[in-house]
């Protein structure tokens, strides 16, 4: 499992682990019944507090991206891959209203949101 941090991010650690595991379940790198480093060796692995890694799983566990079977581990559960496809659709269409919003405000004419939504979601490919 390859998670990256950084530390210029305005997310907070435990919400970098979380979405980057939820990615990776989403994407199907990781698919149910695999096992997840504990939160201890996770915790070494990436230099950071158990107290965050913990906060991490246990908010994958109550969106139900993971099980955890005590005394063997947390697990990928099972996923509905199209329930989980509509919860992104939801939290990207919540985010972009607030985008929108914010342009509107700023008196940003749509066609240069559009530009910059084109830029940011091609961000890695330009």
């Amino acid at each position: 499992m390859d998670i990256i941090l950084s530390n210029t991010s305005g997310k907070p650690i435990y919400e970098q682990i979380t979405d980057q595991v939820r990615e990776q379940i989403m994407t199907g790198v990781l698919t149910a019944g695999d096992a997840l480093p504990s939160m201890r060796l996770l915790a070494r692995e990436l230099r950071i507090s158990v107290i965050t890694t913990k906060r991490a799983y246990e908010e994958l566990e109550r969106e139900g991206f993971l099980e955890n079977v005590p005394g063997k581990g947390c697990f990928v559960a099972p996923q509905n891959r199209e329930l989980l496809r509509e919860a992104q659709l939801r939290r990207a269409e919540e985010a972009l209203a607030q985008a929108v919003e914010e342009a509107r405000k700023g008196a940003i004419p749509l066609e240069q949101l559009h530009e910059l939504l084109d830029i940011l979601y091609k961000g890695d490919e330009l």
